[in-house]
Protein backbone atom coordinates (compact mmCIF):
# COMPACT_ATOMS: atom_id res chain seq x y z
CA UNK A 1 0.00 0.00 0.00
CA UNK A 2 1.70 3.12 -1.17
CA UNK A 3 1.52 6.79 -0.03
CA UNK A 4 -0.54 9.21 -2.40
CA UNK A 5 2.20 10.94 -4.27
CA UNK A 6 4.54 8.63 -3.66
CA UNK A 7 4.94 5.90 -5.98
CA UNK A 8 3.53 2.29 -4.71
CA UNK A 9 6.85 0.95 -2.93
CA UNK A 10 7.92 3.56 -1.26
CA UNK A 11 6.38 4.98 2.08
CA UNK A 12 6.33 8.43 4.17
CA UNK A 13 10.29 9.03 5.02
CA UNK A 14 9.20 9.60 9.09
CA UNK A 15 6.96 6.35 8.85
CA UNK A 16 10.96 4.63 8.12
CA UNK A 17 12.71 7.19 10.29
CA UNK A 18 11.01 7.05 13.20
CA UNK A 19 12.95 8.33 16.39
CA UNK A 20 13.65 6.04 18.94
CA UNK A 21 13.43 8.19 22.55
CA UNK A 22 16.50 7.64 24.35
CA UNK A 23 15.60 6.09 27.90
CA UNK A 24 15.49 8.05 30.48
CA UNK A 25 18.57 7.70 32.47
CA UNK A 26 17.65 6.17 36.19
CA UNK A 27 19.22 8.06 38.94
CA UNK A 28 20.65 7.76 42.56
CA UNK A 29 17.81 6.70 44.70
CA UNK A 30 17.58 3.71 41.88
CA UNK A 31 20.93 2.66 42.07
CA UNK A 32 20.62 2.02 45.94
CA UNK A 33 18.03 0.26 45.48
CA UNK A 34 18.85 -1.98 42.85
CA UNK A 35 22.78 -2.37 45.09
CA UNK A 36 20.41 -2.76 47.82
CA UNK A 37 18.30 -5.51 45.87
CA UNK A 38 21.34 -7.47 44.41
CA UNK A 39 22.71 -7.44 47.72
CA UNK A 40 19.92 -9.48 49.30
CA UNK A 41 19.25 -11.71 46.64
CA UNK A 42 22.71 -12.81 46.45
CA UNK A 43 22.88 -14.28 50.20
CA UNK A 44 25.38 -15.52 51.96
CA UNK A 45 27.25 -18.07 49.71
CA UNK A 46 27.23 -18.19 45.71
CA UNK A 47 28.13 -21.52 43.86
CA UNK A 48 29.49 -20.95 40.60
CA UNK A 49 30.30 -23.53 37.81
CA UNK A 50 34.03 -23.60 36.50
CA UNK A 51 35.42 -23.86 33.58
CA UNK A 52 38.61 -25.39 32.91
CA UNK A 53 40.83 -22.65 32.92
CA UNK A 54 39.14 -20.80 35.67
CA UNK A 55 39.60 -24.58 37.36
CA UNK A 56 43.15 -24.83 36.46
CA UNK A 57 43.84 -20.92 37.19
CA UNK A 58 41.84 -21.55 40.86
CA UNK A 59 43.75 -24.50 41.21
CA UNK A 60 47.73 -22.48 40.74
CA UNK A 61 46.76 -20.09 43.26
CA UNK A 62 45.53 -22.37 45.62
CA UNK A 63 48.73 -24.65 45.36
CA UNK A 64 50.66 -21.11 45.35
CA UNK A 65 49.39 -19.33 47.54
CA UNK A 66 48.11 -21.71 50.53
CA UNK A 67 44.40 -20.56 50.45
CA UNK A 68 41.13 -22.11 50.13
CA UNK A 69 38.91 -21.75 47.02
CA UNK A 70 36.57 -19.20 48.91
CA UNK A 71 39.08 -17.01 49.96
CA UNK A 72 40.71 -16.81 46.57
CA UNK A 73 37.39 -16.16 45.21
CA UNK A 74 36.84 -13.18 47.39
CA UNK A 75 40.25 -11.49 47.12
CA UNK A 76 39.11 -12.11 43.10
CA UNK A 77 35.97 -10.17 43.46
CA UNK A 78 37.92 -7.42 45.39
CA UNK A 79 41.21 -7.21 42.83
CA UNK A 80 38.12 -6.90 40.08
CA UNK A 81 36.26 -4.27 41.72
CA UNK A 82 38.95 -2.14 42.77
CA UNK A 83 40.50 -2.55 38.98
CA UNK A 84 36.79 -1.57 37.37
CA UNK A 85 37.04 1.57 40.15
CA UNK A 86 40.72 2.30 39.43
CA UNK A 87 40.48 2.37 35.32
CA UNK A 88 37.18 4.03 35.67
CA UNK A 89 35.16 1.24 33.89
CA UNK A 90 32.62 1.36 37.04
CA UNK A 91 32.01 5.16 36.60
CA UNK A 92 31.66 4.78 32.80
CA UNK A 93 28.96 1.86 33.80
CA UNK A 94 27.44 3.57 36.14
CA UNK A 95 27.00 7.03 34.21
CA UNK A 96 25.51 4.87 31.40
CA UNK A 97 23.15 3.18 33.24
CA UNK A 98 22.10 5.56 36.06
CA UNK A 99 23.63 8.82 35.13
CA UNK A 100 25.99 8.62 38.48
CA UNK A 101 29.59 8.57 39.03
CA UNK A 102 30.94 5.69 42.13
CA UNK A 103 31.83 9.04 44.17
CA UNK A 104 27.96 10.17 43.65
CA UNK A 105 26.90 7.03 45.25
CA UNK A 106 28.91 6.76 48.34
CA UNK A 107 28.54 10.35 49.25
CA UNK A 108 24.44 9.80 48.53
CA UNK A 109 24.29 12.97 46.12
CA UNK A 110 25.06 13.80 42.52
CA UNK A 111 27.39 16.57 41.77
CA UNK A 112 25.06 19.03 41.05
CA UNK A 113 23.48 18.68 44.35
CA UNK A 114 26.73 19.01 45.64
CA UNK A 115 27.06 22.01 43.83
CA UNK A 116 23.77 23.57 44.33
CA UNK A 117 22.39 22.62 40.88
CA UNK A 118 23.21 23.45 37.58
CA UNK A 119 21.99 27.26 37.56
CA UNK A 120 24.20 28.03 40.62
CA UNK A 121 23.87 29.44 43.97
CA UNK A 122 21.35 32.38 43.80
CA UNK A 123 23.44 35.22 44.14
CA UNK A 124 22.84 38.92 44.85
CA UNK A 125 23.82 41.44 42.24
CA UNK A 126 26.26 43.74 44.95
CA UNK A 127 28.00 39.94 45.92
CA UNK A 128 31.34 40.26 43.86
CA UNK A 129 33.23 37.76 46.11
CA UNK A 130 34.09 35.70 43.02
CA UNK A 131 34.12 37.50 40.61
CA UNK A 132 38.06 37.80 39.57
Amino acid sequence: MGTPGLPPDRVEPERVFRRNPLPTPMSLEDLSNDVEAEYADLGEELAVPLDAETRNELAMLRAAMGTDADELVRRAVHALFRTTVDSADLDFHLRSGYDVTYDEYLSGMTYDEMTGGTAGPARDDNDRRYNF
